[in-house]
């Protein structure tokens, strides 16, 4: 993870994991939705995107409304962060938190959840200088993690060619003080048992502290 990449953004992050790289961004602006004007309340809102080229096919650019799979994606991204941010400190301001991948091999919403974690604290830590909080309003952070059943094996942190292989599919978002934000898994084919299902989850939790051991040491620098 490299924070403060984009010259131009309140905030923003570069994150690779494997050969997933993701370019976050995050931009603040002093206004909200309509119909959350005069609550003396902010919002944290995401999208996310993959480059034409991102994967080995070339991906056609959501230029007028995103697909089915981007909607999906950004919507976990929006509702993660605000689990943990107090939006009543941010005031009436909207912070966007933008994900495009810049090159996709499997893992792209884990990876994007981990680096807007960074990028989020990044434009606050500007809002901070511009005296518009006096601190960052978060008392948790988040990160994510894919795990999976590839030949009978419980792996961390699929690529692409192993996540076409798996058995299970589990996606993990946590904070870093060990409290589930959201879980999404699926059996590919036969259903899997809850002593794997733990197993996942103990992988997929030591994956999670080791981000966000990640994300304190960028956040640091």
């Amino acid at each position: 993870m490299e924070r403060g990449v984009a010259k131009f953004a309140e905030g923003s992050c570069r994150i690779s994991m494997g050969d997933t790289i993701m370019l976050v961004t995050a931009t603040v602006e002093d206004r909200v939705p309509m119909w959350m004007k005069g609550k003396g309340s902010g919002w944290v809102t995401a999208e996310y995107g993959m480059l034409p080229r991102s994967g080995k096919q070339r991906n056609q650019r959501d230029n007028q409304r995103p697909n089915g799979r981007s909607m999906e994606i950004q919507r976990l991204i929006g509702r993660c962060l605000r689990s943990v941010v107090d939006l009543k400190k941010l005031g009436e301001r909207t912070i966007t938190v933008d994900c495009d991948a810049i090159q996709a091999d499997g893992g792209t919403r884990t990876a994007a959840i981990t680096g807007a974690q960074v990028a989020l604290e990044d434009a606050f830590q500007w809002m901070i200088e511009q005296r518009m909080v006096d601190r960052i309003p978060m008392s948790e952070s988040i990160a994510a993690v894919s795990v999976g059943v590839v030949g009978g094996v419980e792996l961390l942190d699929l690529c692409y060619e192993e996540d076409s292989r798996a058995a299970v599919d589990l996606n993990l978002i946590m904070t870093n003080k060990g409290r589930y934000v959201e879980v999404q898994g699926t059996a590919e084919g036969d259903p899997f048992e809850e002593e794997q299902f733990a197993k996942l989850l103990g992988l997929g939790k030591r994956g999670i502290k080791q981000l966000s051991e990640y994300q304190t040491e960028v956040l640091a620098i």
